[in-house]
């Protein structure tokens, strides 16, 4: 897979390292020669450029690209170069780094933005699903498709507790992906059986969170326990 990053940066930099490790083509962009660090990441191809210009983009072949990574400490740069991406150069996906959350709601489909991530709201996300049990807690948005990745931890005295996954409802627009279970991450099928402490992990559609949420917390009555 071939993956273009826009910002050069610590942040741009970390992220090129990682796709490489993992067996990854890589162009770092970056118009500042003082970001041209060949040197911390040589595995990578490096270009000096302004990502915002076609002719830099065109010089990238952005068109070759699976993915485009828009990294820089700049949202209007990240907003530009996501929407010249798509747009320009029909990158299948376009993820953009969000540095103000006030600036979050512009990084969506209109902007060529396939998924946007915000560092302070992702912080402040795993803060909360390490703290809280029985609460949904939205990890990650996701701009195309309008869905979101949550996570609820269920708390011991929830009502699918012993439950098999197949036999629950689940609200439209949703869909359990995975469970993780202490050290173990299962992929769920129908004969799964919820256990208390169990960490499901969801993609749902904004407007069934918090039916969703309704029916993991609700509790088993006095009766059943």
């Amino acid at each position: 897979m071939r993956v273009a990053i826009a910002g050069a940066g610590a942040v741009g930099r970390s992220i090129a390292a990682e796709l490489l490790e993992n067996g990854h083509e890589v162009l770092l962009i970056d118009k500042n020669p003082s970001s041209i660090s060949v040197e911390r990441v040589p595995q990578a191809e490096w270009l000096l450029a302004d990502a915002c210009e076609i002719t830099s983009l065109d010089e990238a072949a952005l068109q070759r690209c699976n993915v485009v990574i828009a990294a820089t400490g700049d949202d209007k740069v990240n907003l530009v170069v996501s929407l010249l991406a798509k747009t320009e150069y029909g990158v299948p996906r376009v993820v953009a780094r969000v540095n103000n959350p006030k600036n979050e709601w512009l990084f969506n489909e209109a902007w060529g933005v396939d998924v946007a991530v915000s560092t302070p709201r992702l912080m402040s996300a795993l803060v909360e699903e390490a703290v809280s049990v029985g609460d949904l807690v939205r990890l990650l948005r996701f701009s195309q498709g309008d869905a979101n990745l949550v996570e609820l931890t269920l708390p011991p005295e929830a009502a699918l507790v012993g439950t098999r996954v197949g036999e629950v409802e689940w609200p439209q627009d949703t869909s359990l992906v995975t469970i993780i279970r202490g050290h173990r991450v299962l992929t769920p099928s129908k004969d799964d059986v919820l256990e208390a402490g169990d960490e499901l992990l969801f993609v749902a559609a904004p407007h069934r969170e918090e039916q969703l949420e309704d029916l993991l917390s609700l509790q088993r009555s006095a009766a059943d326990g």
